[in-house]
């Protein structure tokens, strides 16, 4: 089983490399636009082999390396694609985003310097900016694949791809997940249906958000006309969301970061509720659909799948209907205080 990871680093340009890359970035996404155009009108879009008859020549006569062509094949087909799928009208690419191969790349992790090829096989050397947490991706175990370059509010970011196989580990337990919105209840069973542990992981996340989703509602609400056009409020009201969001996420990562380590600890399968279109079925309750409107259990479950793949734990879905008033075990239930019962 192959596991994957994205380290998102910001990277700085020396002299000059700066705008040879923010030139390669736009000539890339100018190609890519220029494919998108090209075949939005045909019935079904052309494979990566069609592509490469139609357009190679053109592309490398702007100074693309083959890699560089292949990759805006991928591309292109992928913006079009999702563009029919969502019946949506022909994209319009905005972002300077890259996808390099790992053949146009040379990354020294101990310099903790990158080198891109660009346009005409010139190359620009970029210092990254490392940080700890960043060194558990260079223990050996896992291996750099292709990056994303990115240049946005005139910073450069790369997402470098990392994988590394790891071999599923044998279930002897079952770890049930129940996600509400305060907390996060855990139920861990042998496979026979024996009570191993149960506990609760409080999250408190999610009302922090909503005090700060409320007072934005409030400044919106002081200047229902203007707000658009104060720049005072935008910022504001943008740091509220902005905090918000922050809350949420490390939220969701220090309680998956929690449920994996259990499930580690008890070599234990971890089943969840799938939650599909929760949001969309509490349109008549005004105060559960607002307090939905921020809720992560999407994020938390996405999170937790992943953390536990590392190890090698599996993770499955399961239909939520009477998960709540039905034993596991199909024993009758038994309260042991006012919350928990087994």
């Amino acid at each position: 089983m192959r596991v994957l990871a994205t380290a998102k680093i910001e990277a700085v340009a020396p002299k000059g490399g700066e705008a040879l890359l923010h030139q390669f970035l736009k000539a890339y996404r100018d190609a890519v636009q220029y494919i998108v155009d090209g075949i939005w009108g045909l019935g079904d879009t052309p494979s990566e082999e069609s592509l490469h008859k139609m357009f190679y020549s053109e592309l490398k006569r702007l100074g693309f390396r083959a890699h560089h062509v292949s990759e805006i094949y991928r591309r292109a087909r992928e913006v079009v694609e999702g563009a029919k799928k969502n019946n949506g009208s022909k994209p319009v690419l905005r972002r300077l985003t890259a996808r390099i191969h790992p053949l146009d790349y040379r990354v020294d992790f101990s310099a903790k310097t990158l080198r891109i090829a660009v346009l005409n096989s010139e190359w620009v050397g970029l210092r990254l900016k490392w940080y700890k947490y960043l060194d558990k991706y260079l223990d050996g175990s896992w291996k750099p694949g292709e990056i994303l370059v990115s240049y946005r509010n005139g910073k450069i970011l790369i997402y470098i791809t990392f994988h590394r196989d790891v071999k599923p580990m044998d279930s002897r337990a079952v770890m049930g997940i129940d996600i509400n919105f305060n907390n996060i209840t855990y139920t861990v069973l042998d496979l026979s249906g024996n009570l191993i542990t149960i506990g609760v992981i409080p999250f408190k996340g999610l009302g922090r958000a909503l005090h700060l989703k409320k007072l934005s509602e409030d400044l919106q609400r002081r200047f229902p006309n203007s707000w658009r056009f104060m720049k005072w409020v935008r910022g504001v009201r943008g740091r509220w969301l902005n905090r918000a969001r922050n809350i949420l996420v490390d939220s969701a990562h220090r309680s998956s970061k929690r449920l994996a380590e259990i499930a580690k600890e008890h070599s234990a399968l971890i089943v969840f509720e799938d939650l599909d279109k929760l949001k969309e079925n509490s349109k008549h309750c005004y105060k559960l659909s607002w307090e939905k409107s921020l809720w992560c259990y999407k994020r938390i479950q996405m999170f937790t799948e992943y953390k536990a793949m590392v190890y090698g734990i599996k993770t499955i879905y399961v239909n939520p209907f009477k998960t709540s008033r039905r034993s596991p075990n199909g024993e009758k239930l038994k309260f042991i205080n006012y919350r928990f019962v087994v």
